[in-house]
C-alpha cells in the first residue's frame, strides 16, 4: 500500500464515503495554499482527478472555470487503490444505493402507542395538563406529591421524549407559568 500522509488519507476516505466519489468538502482547516499543494500532489499521484462540476446537482466546486462553469474534485481508481479500497466495491455499493432509493419505501406497522394506565401520578400529570386552564408546576407538585425538578423531569423525560406529547407554557399574570398538553 503507498505511503500516504494524514491529509491525504482523509481525502481520500472520505470521498470514497460520498457519492461519485467527490472529494470536497476538504477537512476543516485545509485551506488556501496548504489546501491547494495537498490537492495538487494528489493530482500528481492520479489519487484525484479534477472534473466538470455539474453546478445542477449542486457538486461543490473546487475552482470557477469562467462563465459560470467549476470543476470539482473526484478520487479516482488508483486514489481508492492507495487507501486500501477496490474500486469494484465502491461501484458496487453506489449501485445499491441508486436502487435503494428508486424503490419504494417499505410500509411499516404504525407505531404503537405506549397504554397509559389510570390511576397513576403520569396520568394524574396528563390529565391536569389536558384541563382546559392547563397546570402550574406548584399545583402538580401538590396533586403528586413530586418535587419540582421531578415534575420538570416528567414532562420533559416521559411526556415528550418517550411519549411524544407537545407540552406548551405561558406566562399567566395571576398563576404564574402555566402548562399545557392539547386534547386528546
Amino acid at each position: 500500500m503507498t505511503k500516504l500522509t494524514e491529509t491525504q488519507t482523509i481525502i481520500l476516505s472520505a470521498g470514497a464515503q460520498r457519492p461519485e466519489n467527490i472529494a470536497l468538502p476538504l477537512p476543516k482547516g485545509l485551506a488556501g495554499a496548504a489546501a491547494k499543494m495537498a490537492v495538487s500532489k494528489m493530482i500528481e499521484h492520479g489519487w484525484l482527478q479534477e472534473v466538470d462540476a455539474n453546478l445542477r446537482r449542486n457538486e461543490p466546486l473546487w475552482r470557477e472555470t469562467g462563465d459560470g462553469h467549476g470543476t470539482t474534485l473526484v478520487v479516482t481508481d488508483a486514489g481508492l487503490l492507495a487507501i486500501g479500497i477496490e474500486p469494484v466495491v465502491v461501484k458496487t455499493v453506489v449501485a445499491i444505493r441508486k436502487h435503494a432509493a428508486e424503490m419504494p419505501a417499505p410500509s411499516l406497522p404504525a407505531a404503537i402507542q405506549p397504554k397509559l394506565r389510570t390511576g397513576t401520578k403520569q396520568a394524574t400529570l396528563i390529565s391536569m395538563l389536558r384541563a382546559p386552564d392547563g397546570a402550574t408546576i406548584e399545583e402538580i407538585m401538590t396533586a403528586t406529591g413530586w418535587q419540582s425538578h421531578t415534575v420538570r423531569g416528567a414532562m420533559a423525560g416521559a411526556l415528550k421524549k418517550k411519549l411524544g406529547l407537545e407540552v406548551s407554557s405561558e406566562k399567566d399574570d395571576a398563576r404564574g407559568r402555566v402548562y399545557r398538553l392539547p386534547a386528546a
